[in-house]
């Protein structure tokens, strides 16, 4: 691996140098002298210094984004030359979307530290467009997006479906009726996630297929928020069954009767199509696909 590329980056990431020295195990000289041998060698400056902050010019800019593709590629490749020794190890980078993310993700990664401890595995989570891109960049080695995702490049395969429901508060003046009508629905206060987030796509989905739109929104970007902001009467909202099991059990939220809802969509997992495989992401994809989270057939 090119070490002045990984000083590099991790200076850029932390924004300075001394945090960047740290987690490199590293003198503060030493990473400047890496830094100043690749500046020479691109033949310009990439980063602008100051007492407060370290940050990239538009040179760095063109250096980092290659850089971390340089560096996924060295990674990609050191797990490919590992896998030849038949044990199923080494890093591995998942993104996902909040919803598989934050309430299904951690029980796979639980099984996967369980029974390949040798494989250690990064995760980020974010709304499915960021992370499409992210896999689409080799930042990640895969990703788990919601929705409907297309993309010729990428290699897209739904592997489960996922519920969802029209929530509000048990206190709501909706809550309890036998049936809501669209009238009613369209006079309430919507609280929804922010554009690009699989969540927002099903919601828009919705109203166009119940044939109305919200007079009133509210936009937030996190599902744990918009449970908060339902469960405190500020709206109401659809969910995945995933985002709210508890807090249906627990009885904070209800569920609401529509016509038309649940409302269904896929989990997908994305990676990029003319990638090689290593063993650990093999295995990771296998018990994403073979993974049946409690609950999920009621």
């Amino acid at each position: 691996m090119d070490q002045h590329l990984l000083v590099f980056v991790t200076v850029a990431d932390r924004q300075n140098f001394s945090r960047a020295a740290e987690e490199l195990h590293m003198t503060q000289p030493a990473v400047s002298q890496y830094i100043h041998a690749l500046e020479r060698t691109i033949g310009t400056k990439l980063l602008e210094r100051s007492n407060k902050y370290v940050r990239l010019n538009k040179a760095g800019e063109i250096v980092y984004h290659h850089a971390r593709e340089i560096l996924g590629l060295y990674t990609r490749m050191q797990s490919l030359v590992d896998d030849l020794m038949n044990t199923p190890s080494g890093h591995l980078t998942i993104g996902a979307s909040y919803t598989y993310g934050e309430y299904v993700l951690p029980h796979v990664i639980a099984r996967l530290r369980q029974y390949y401890p040798m494989i250690t595995p990064t995760i980020t989570i974010h709304n499915s467009t960021v992370i499409a891109e992210l896999v689409a960049k080799r930042q990640l080695d895969v990703g788990i997006v919601e929705g409907e995702y297309v993309d010729e490049k990428m290699c897209v395969e739904p592997f489960a479906d996922d519920r969802m429901y029209l929530i509000a508060s048990p206190e709501h003046r909706l809550a309890g009726q036998t049936e809501v009508s669209i009238d009613e629905l369209m006079k309430e206060t919507w609280i929804v996630r922010e554009e690009g987030s699989g969540t927002r796509e099903a919601a828009e989905k919705m109203f166009r297929q119940l044939q109305f739109t919200p007079q009133k929104r509210m936009e937030f970007g996190s599902t744990q928020v918009i449970k908060e902001s339902v469960e405190a009467g500020l709206g109401i909202s659809l969910l995945s069954y995933w985002a709210i099991r508890k807090e249906r059990r627990l009885g904070t939220l209800c569920t609401l009767k529509v016509t038309g809802t649940p409302v269904t969509r896929d989990f997908s997992l994305v990676t990029k199509s003319d990638e090689f495989h290593t063993k650990a992401l093999d295995i990771f994809m296998d018990l994403i696909r073979t993974h049946v989270p409690e609950g999920a057939h009621t």
